[in-house]
Formats: C-alpha cells, structure tokens, sequence
C-alpha cells in the first residue's frame, strides 16, 4: 500500500514538474490539428466549387461560343475519350477523330453524326512515320475553327505486365502513340487557338501519374508525361486566352470488372469531367476520385480524431 501512495506521490510531482512541457505540448498539438482541420475544410470547399458548383449554377455560356466549334479528338478507342467525344457532341461541337485504326471509330461517328447532328470526319494517321501525318492533318484543321484538343494515352495492356516483358517495338510504338502523337497534335492545333485567342486542350491520362502501380510502368510515364506537358502548356498559352486542362481519373469500369461509385462508368465520368472544363487546371474529373487522392473523409478525419484524443488525453495527466 506504501508503495502505491508513493508511486503517486512520485507521478504527482513528476507531472507538476513537467507541467508546462505538458502545455506546450498541447498547444502544438492543438495548432497541429487546427491546421489539419483548415487542410480538410479547404479540400471540401475546392470539391464543391469544382465538382458540384458547375453541375448546379447556370452555364456561363455554349462551349461552342466559349471555345470553338470543332473539336479534334487523339485516342478515341479509349471508352473514356469516346465518351467525352459524345458530351462535346451534345454541345453542338464537331468532332475530328484522330487514329491510326479508322475501323475503331467507324461506329463512333457514325453514332454522333445521326444521334447529335454534328459533323464528323475521321484523320488516319501513323505517328511512327515521322512526318508522314503532318500534312492530312493540317488539311484536316483547314479552315475550321477548332476549339477543342482532347488526349488521351492508352490503357496500355489489360493486365499487368513488367516492362521487360514488352518487345522493344512494342515500347517504342507506346512512346509514339502517347508521347509524340499528343505532342504533335498538340503542335499543330494551338497555332490557330492562339491566333484566334480562346480554346481548350484537354489531356486524359491516369491517376497512376499519382500513385505508380506495379506492371504499368510505360502507363506510368506517359501519365506522367501529359500531366506536366499539361502544365507546361498551360504555364506558356494560358495568357493568351486558351485553358489547358490535366484530367487524371483513376479506374473506371472499362478497367474494373464492375461498375461502381469509384469505378465509374466512361459515360459517367466523362459527364461530370466536362462539368470542370474552365474551372480546374488539374483534376480527377470525378468527385469520389478526388476523394481517393485526398483521402479526406478518412485519413485526414483519423488524424483528427487521434490528434484531439491526445490533447484531451494530455489535459486528463494535468488535473
């Protein structure tokens, strides 16, 4: 028993010692968590200003009369480009497909051309030829007032696969359809944007640009190469009246076995991706996916917790 009464005897003038190292303690942790909490409550508000904001207030106009009335789509055999193909077409846009394969987007444009009515065209072109596709291409943004660049890189293989089991043909054909073809594009397209002083260059590639994944190196870095070529372009054009856009979403259903809040169908996404267009620089496209980055509603809120539960923990040692 006496050695109980002196062990808190002992606690007691131990912790009446380090009182005040207690209080300073508690006060980092309070502006710890206080700034933690300004973190969470900055991510909410840049979710609803950028993803929920534009789907509820009016339009400040058609895209058409914001941006263009063509817009010229790279990598359309993508489910996700494919589907903000179609949202651009229900804004009276038309649309120029730019592919190696035309039979890829042979029903594509049949489907816009009689669902929207909007005028279509198909540019077959091969960016492993040099400069072989330069001049169809220019004949095929002759005379047209072009307002939309969309890219999009390929989900390279369905499933995982290391980088030294890809051919070397196999990479430098990766390289060309994600790296020079957006660039090139690219290129070609903003000499009349700039010219006529507006326009939007879309660039769809991954959130695995965010977090890499094992197998999807090549995916990787070409996420990773539009995401800053995105950013470049934007740092150099976006004074001259042309909004350049990064849309990183992570899995959709067309790479998930099913259909979900975080695996969105390509239709989905691409409805909510266009509702940001002229609101973020660089987004997921998607609210949920947002979410999966920030991790808001689950990291940031256990910080929290666990910060206040020291504090309150620490101010219980004090009494």
């Amino acid at each position: 028993m006496a050695a109980v009464d002196s062990f808190h005897l002992l606690y007691r003038d131990i912790s009446r010692s380090c009182s005040s190292h207690f209080e300073a303690l508690a006060l980092i942790g309070a502006l710890y968590t206080a700034s933690k909490a300004v973190v969470l409550l900055r991510d909410c508000c840049m979710v609803v200003r950028v993803h929920f904001l534009p789907r509820m207030l009016p339009s400040r106009g058609k895209l058409t009369q914001r941006y263009g009335e063509w817009a010229v789509i790279y990598g359309a055999s993508e489910p996700v480009a494919h589907a903000y193909a179609e949202q651009l077409a229900q804004n009276g846009v038309s649309i120029i497909f730019i592919t190696e394969d035309g039979s890829t987007v042979r029903d594509a444009v049949a489907f816009l051309s009689q669902t929207y009515g909007v005028e279509t065209s198909v540019v077959t072109a091969s960016f492993s030829l040099g400069q072989a596709p330069i001049k169809p291409l220019l004949e095929a943004l002759s005379g047209k007032d072009i307002g939309f660049l969309v890219n999009c890189v390929e989900e390279i293989s369905a499933s995982p696969k290391s980088l030294l089991e890809i051919p070397e043909q196999g990479v430098l054909d990766q390289v060309n359809r994600n790296v020079t073809a957006a660039t090139l594009v690219a290129r070609l397209v903003l000499p009349g944007m700039v010219e006529r002083g507006r326009g939007a260059v879309v660039n769809i590639s991954s959130g695995t640009c965010c977090r890499p994944l094992p197998g999807r190196v090549p995916l990787t870095a070409f996420a990773g190469y539009l995401d800053h070529f995105s950013r470049a372009l934007r740092f150099e054009y976006s004074n001259k009246g042309i909004f350049v856009q990064s849309l990183i979403p992570f899995r959709d259903q067309s790479s998930s076995s099913r259909e979900g809040l975080f695996a969105p169908s390509p239709g989905i996404y691409a409805r909510h991706a266009i509702s940001t267009l002229g609101v973020s620089n660089r987004t997921t496209g998607y609210w949920p996916h947002t979410l999966q980055v920030s991790n808001m509603f689950l990291s940031e809120f256990l910080f929290l917790m666990f910060e206040w539960i020291w504090i309150l923990a620490s101010r219980m040692f004090l009494i």
